[in-house]
Formats: C-alpha cells, structure tokens, sequence
C-alpha cells in the first residue's frame, strides 16, 4: 500500500472505531512494511489487538493494540478528544508492562508520546495528510520495531541538576543582600511550586511567567505582585479577571514575597523556561537543600544518591510483603469468581460476588492505611519513592482485581501515607515539597484528576525535631507507623561529643544505654537500636535502614547484635557505595523483620541461610566469639595525642644535643621516636614526638625548657578550644597516653606494632622506646612465636573478618 493509497482511503472513511480500527493498523503495517499482530505473533503474547482485560462496562482491553517493549495504542473515532485517550492509555500503563511508546489516534490524527522512565516526555504529533512525508512515516515505523530511535535525549535528572543549581544562585543571591536564611527558604519553594504548579496546568495560561514578565519592567513591584498571587493560592481567589485555586497546605500559609532586582527576576524568569512538569523529587529535594541551607553550598555540584539505590531498601520493605500478600489475596478472589459461573442460583451468584468484593476492598484500606516513617528523611527522597511505590501498587492491584471482573476505585494512597522527622528546618520544608510534587506527577502521568479544596493537603507528618533525644534530653517517641526506613546521619562516636557537646553525648549514652549493651557506638546505630525496639515490641513490622559499613564489626556490631536479639536481617548489603553529603562512602544496607518470620534471606542478592551481625552469610557465627582470657591485657591501640605534639627528626636532636634541663634532666627524657600507620606501610619519616607521660604535672613539665615552650606555642592553643575540662586542663599531656600500655610494654626490648587502618594485615617488630600512634595497634610480646602466629593466614582470615572495614 502506497502512502496516497492510505490517505485516500481513511480520508474517506465514515466508520466508526470499533469497526475500522483494527483494519486501519493493518492497512498502516502493510504501507510501513511491518508484519501485522497475527503475522508476528500467533499466540499473542507479546503483540496483540485487544490487550487487558475483558470489562464489565462492555469495553474489552486495555489498549487496542499492544506491542511489548514498544508501544501501547488506543483509537478513537474522528475528531474524538485525544487528550482524555491519552489519560485513559497511561491509566492502563503500568498493566501493559509500561511500554515506553503511548500512542492514540482517532485515524486523521496521530500523537505519539514517550513514556520512558527518567526521561523527559515527548509529543510528536502528525495528521493523516502528513504521511507522504518520509520522516513522519519513519517514526511510526520506528514505533513499532525500534521505538529507541525516539528516545529523548534529555533526562529528568538533567533538568533537574539545572533547575536546582539555577535556584541555589537565586538562595545565594537573597542570602547575600542580608535576608535571613529561613526566609529565603521559603520564599525560594514558593516560587518552585509556582512554576511546577504552572507546567502542569494548576496555575493557568502562564500566569506566573506573564506576573515574572510584568515585574522585569518594573522590578519595585514585584513582591507586590508575588504577594497578591501567594495570597490567591492561599485561600483560592482571583488575580485579575483569571481564578486561582485554593493550593495552601501550609505551604502558602501567609503570602510574604521577598523583593527581587532585574537581574533576580531574569534568573527566576530562566528557571522558568524549564519543563518543570519533569522535575524528579527524588533527587530535586537533595540538590535543591544544598543551595537554601547555608551549611551545605560547599556541596554543589557534588554527586547524589540515584533512586536505584534508595529501592534496594524500599522495595523489601515496602513493596515485596505487601505485593506478596496481594498475590495469596488474588488467588483466592480467582478462585472465589470462578465459582459464580457454576452456581445456579441468582443470589448464590450475588454472595459469592459481595464476598469477593469485600475481600478486595478490606485489602485496599489496609494498603491505603499503611504507613511508611522516615525518622531521618531530609529532603524527603526515600519518603517520595516510597509514595511512589505504595500508589504505583495499588494502582496494580486495581487493575488485576479489574481483570477478575471487579470494579476499579479512584486512587486513595497519597501524602498521608508517609511520615517524616527531620532536625533541619531547610530539609523538613523541601520533603513536604518533594512529597506533594510527586504526589501531582503521579496522578497525572496516570491519567487521573487531582483532588481541589485544596491542592495540598497540609503536610504535618513531616515532624521538625531531632528523632533521637527530645529537648529533655529523654528518648522521644515516633510517630506510629508500619515500616521505618531511612538513611540516618553518618557520625563516628569520636566526633559526638566534639560536635553536639558533651551533654547531648553523655544523654545519648545514658538513654540508649540498654539498647547498645553500654557501649558508645557512631550516631547511626541509635537509630538502629531504636528501630530494633519497635520491631520487638511489634510497634513496626520491618526496618531498612542506611548505615556506615562499620556496623559489621566492633561497638557498632554490638549494638546491632542487640537489635537482633528479637529481630532478624531477612536483606543486606554488606559494603556498597553511597553518597552522604556530597562525598563518595561505603555503606552496609540492613532489611529487619521479626524473628519469628519465615522466608528467604538475601545478602549481596544471593540467597543465604543466615545473616549474621557481621553480615556475613555462614552457617559459623563468629560474632560468638568469646574474648581468650590468656590475651587480656596485650593487644592496645596506640598514645591518641589531640595536638602537634609531633615533631622533625632534625629539631629532635637539635633538642636531644642541648645542655641539661633546669632539673639536671636531659630533654630525652620526654622525646621518644613516633610511628604511625603510614610510616608502617610506607618509607619512614623519623619522626619524633614530645610525651609528658601521664602522672607528670605541668610544673615538672616546664622544667623541660625547649620541648615545653614548643608546646605552649604549638598544642595549647589548640587544647584551650576542647570541649572537655580535662583537655584544656592538661594540655600539655596527650589526651589518652595509654599507661596501660606502656606498663605492659615495661622490661621488652621490643614489641610488635600492626596499622589498625590497612588493606592488609602486616606486622612489623620496634623498640620498646618507640610511641605508636593512635592508628596502631600494639601488641605487648617480644616472642617470635606470637610473631608468627600473627603472621599466619589463619589469623589474618580471623581478624579480617572480625575487624570493621576500617
């Protein structure tokens, strides 16, 4: 078939759609030189007419033609409204497997529109006439063989990443002409709805461009003009003669706008240009938090966690039990229908059918009544995918309760779904944000209408406080929720108590003290024990958590063993890499359930048949092990200085060559060689330190003339900014010179030393003189036995695996 063959024939053409389109596809393969659905696919599994569900309304499929991996087609009668076609296609989406083509036509007309995941969508649009040009020709043949060839270049992430930096410059801006950081934070969202709400056709005909253009001629009036529009979309009024909907939600709870130059407005009028329809809040939130929050600029540009990741801990625990439960559920409606067809009795039929229905409906609130928390959400990215996958669920299991013969329902999982605690104000307002931005895309992009009165429902499930310890310094309560997942702050036990102080640190020890068997592990693992109690006291059914890969061994270990005592790892992630405040780390990803629960075991993505709390998968439990009496008291880490207190080899001897001390001493009495982890595995630098020891008082240590004066210039200033009393009291001694150690070490010659921070185990002999660093671990034995032993594979397979990363 020619083109003008095609376009004489349909041009003419009166029929309607049930009667031409299948017809009107053939004819359209054979002038493409494409095999028809039959010619393709006898069994019609994977390329078909009529592909869904036969309906109770009298409609038969979901899509009147479907190819998979290529396109999903309705057709509708001539000059039918393709938009409301297109709606009802993508509501069906997700049950034809998300084809990455939607195309519709009513036979004159075409629209095909992408539908690839993480790409911007695009529109190519064609009438009937239009097929005598090749390249039109061409994109429908490429629709139906090589639908890649109409792959958008763009990603969501691309104009995201540009989106949010555009903002950050408009934040930094604002913040540099003296306004508070807290307000530009929401002024700026303001404005980042506004044009998302405009892309998507909330806020009509460009109205918040056209107000952005207006204030360019006149930049005095802009905040006026803001105001005015804030204040409509706060209560729902009028701008002009043109409506506003009532948005609010908290978000435009007063209409405060603050004044923008010309220059501003060109940046906001940039922004605008944008496909803000296509903004991805998975990452939007992360991106965005970064330019408003002060603390964070230094991180622009950096990377950012993909949504790949974030699934690995949403979909088992969010989606799989739910999915599963689904699954059992469905097989009993199938079963339970099938039996009306052979029951002869009318009310028979009818309480078969009431039975089915409530069974389905009883399933659907639990789905719309379970509740994800997030008790560290930040800007909200695991709340918004987990939003996304509780909709994109029950919008599966409407559709396969469709295919049974039951009736579809309107979708009801939205915001309320998900709670949130976050300590920054900056973050706590981007996850509502990111929430409801994703909460529109979703309903849209399915082809559904959203609620109004208002837009935005409030958000107050997202909670600004700190999730761990109130301001009593008590452990607080989180909200009631199914599951806990999140990506809890990364803060190693050394830095808690120099960065949130000592009260909040010896709180946190005091508090938690049960649930991390009284040892003092990184800021991570109160999340983990916190979750763990929940999980016990049947609070939550399952937890996914985030963590530093240190949880595998050490404190951090022990603190997630005690979470395990009533709880299992049914999913993990023992050491992979991840993204926490723009920097590349390793993490371990840990899945909970109760202990009592059945089923698989996943650790790495190979099924296992135990998780231990080392993350390891054998049947051994070496985190059993029990300390060997006979080695108490020989393995130390190493003199942990806090100053410079280090010095060169040449200033050393300088000091070791001068006359004697005031106290008849020599100056080698507080000098000894110093040896770090570096210097074990690399060429040593002869470096030497200046040690006090621990008894001796600051009167005697003045005494020591040139090692003293160089650290009263060089350590006490950096002493006198501790936190702790006792290091700016003795200042002049290292801050934890190990006299245990030292007392161990008392008659050796010599002692064996191993880096605790090494790839590979490697074991070197030094003299008894000789202060190892606090990145050493030294062992108090002089016998080459020891030695070798050490040495062995053995113990380095053993400490391996005992030991953390690190």
């Amino acid at each position: 078939m020619t083109p003008s063959d095609f376009i004489d024939k349909w041009s003419k053409s009166i029929l309607k759609e049930r009667s031409a389109s299948q017809e009107h596809f053939i004819d359209l393969c054979r002038l493409l030189g494409e095999k028809t659905p039959a010619e393709a696919d006898t069994s019609g599994a994977h390329y078909c007419f009529e592909r869904g569900a036969t309906k109770d309304t009298g409609g038969a499929g979901w899509a009147d033609v479907w190819k998979r991996s290529c396109f999903a087609w309705e057709y509708k009668g001539k000059h039918a409204n393709l938009e409301a076609a297109f709606n009802q296609l993508r509501q069906y989406a997700l049950a034809l497997e998300n084809p990455p083509l939607l195309i519709v036509s009513d036979m004159s007309r075409f629209q095909i529109r992408t539908n690839w995941t993480n790409c911007v969508s695009e529109v190519h649009e064609f009438t009937l006439q239009e097929l005598t040009k090749i390249e039109i020709r061409h994109k429908l043949k490429w629709a139906m063989s090589d639908p890649d060839r109409l792959r958008p270049n763009r990603t969501r992430q691309f104009v995201t990443e540009r989106a949010a930096a555009t903002f950050a410059d408009l934040a930094q801006r604002l913040r540099n002409t003296g306004h508070v950081a807290q307000s530009v934070a929401q002024f700026v969202n303001r404005l980042v709805f506004c044009m998302f709400a405009e892309d998507v056709g909330l806020l009509p005909d460009e109205m918040f461009t056209r107000m952005l253009r207006r204030a360019r001629d006149t930049p005095e009036e802009f905040a006026e003009l803001a105001t005015d529009l804030f204040s409509a979309m706060s209560k729902g009024g009028r701008i002009g003669f043109e409506s506003v909907d009532w948005f609010n939600g908290g978000l435009f709870s007063d209409s405060l706008a603050l004044p923008l130059d010309r220059s501003e407005i060109d940046v906001v009028l940039g922004a605008a240009n944008l496909d803000w329809s296509e903004i991805d809040p998975s990452i939007f939130g992360t991106l965005f938090e970064r330019g408003l929050d002060p603390g964070k600029r230094s991180q622009l540009g950096a990377h950012y966690t993909d949504r790949d990741k974030i699934m690995r801990i949403v979909e088992p625990v969010v989606v799989r039990p739910l999915r599963t439960e689904w699954d059992t559920i469905k097989l009993e409606l199938s079963e339970k229908l099938e039996k009306v067809t052979s029951v002869r009795s009318k009310s028979g039929r009818t309480r078969l059918r009431s039975q089915a229905k409530r069974t389905f409906v009883s399933f659907l609130e639990r789905l719309r009544s379970f509740v994800v928390l997030d008790p560290a959400c930040g800007s909200g990215n695991f709340l918004y995918l987990a939003l996304h996958a509780l909709k994109d669920l029950e919008h599966l299991v409407q559709l396969e309760a469709e295919t049974l013969g039951l009736d579809r329902n309107f979708p009801a999982v939205g915001p309320g779904n998900v709670k949130g605690i976050e300590i920054s104000p900056f973050a706590a307002e981007l996850a509502c944000v990111s929430i409801w931005i994703g909460d529109i895309q979703w309903m849209l992009n399915h082809g559904y209408g959203l609620a109004k009165e208002p837009i935005l429902r409030p958000l107050d499930t997202i909670e600004c406080r700190d999730a761990i310890l109130t301001t009593n310094l008590t452990e607080p309560d989180w909200p009631d929720a199914d599951v806990v997942i999140g990506n809890p702050p990364f803060l190693g036990n050394r830095k808690i108590r120099s960065e949130l102080g000592d009260t909040y640190a010896d709180s946190l020890a005091t508090t938690y003290t049960r649930l991390v068997n009284g040892k003092k592990p990184d800021l991570v693992c109160y999340w983990v024990a916190k979750a763990g109690k929940l999980l016990a006291e049947g609070k939550i059914q399952r937890v996914g958590l985030i963590t530093t890969n240190s949880i595998r061994g050490g404190t951090n270990r022990i603190a997630l063993a005690k979470a395990l005592e009533n709880s299992r790892i049914f999913e993990a992630w023992s050491d992979e890499p991840w993204v926490v405040d723009g920097a590349a780390v390793r993490v371990s990803m840990i899945c909970l359930d109760a202990k009592d629960e059945d089923g698989p075991q996943n650790l790495n993505g190979v099924v296992v048949g135990k998780i231990n709390p080392d993350l390891s998968g054998t049947s051994l439990d070496i985190t059993n092990a029990v300390k060997l009496e006979q080695n108490k008291g020989i393995a130390f880490q190493g003199d942990i200085k806090r100053g410079p207190f280090d010095i060169s080899d040449a200033l050393a001897q300088e000091w070791l060559n001068l006359p004697t001390n005031p106290n008849g001493r020599s100056n080698a009495d507080v000098l000894r060689p110093w040896i770090n982890g570096r210097e074990l595995t690399t060429r040593p630098s002869y470096k030497w330190i200046i040690d006090f020891g621990f008894d001796m008082c600051e009167e005697e240590a003045a005494l020591y003339e040139a090692p003293f004066k160089y650290i009263y210039q060089h350590v006490k200033p950096v002493r006198q900014t501790n936190r702790e009393q006792s290091s700016r009291e003795y200042w002049y001694r290292h801050w934890n010179p190990r006299p245990a150690m030292w007392h161990a070490i008392t008659g050796m010659s010599r002692y064996i030393v191993t880096p605790r921070v090494s790839k590979h185990r490697v074991f070197v002999w030094v003299e008894s003189v000789v202060c190892p660093d606090s990145a050493v671990v030294a062992i108090a034995r002089d016998d080459d036995v020891t030695f070798g032993i050490l040495h062995s594979r053995f113990h380095e397979a053993w400490s391996l695996r005992l030991g953390t990363w690190l």
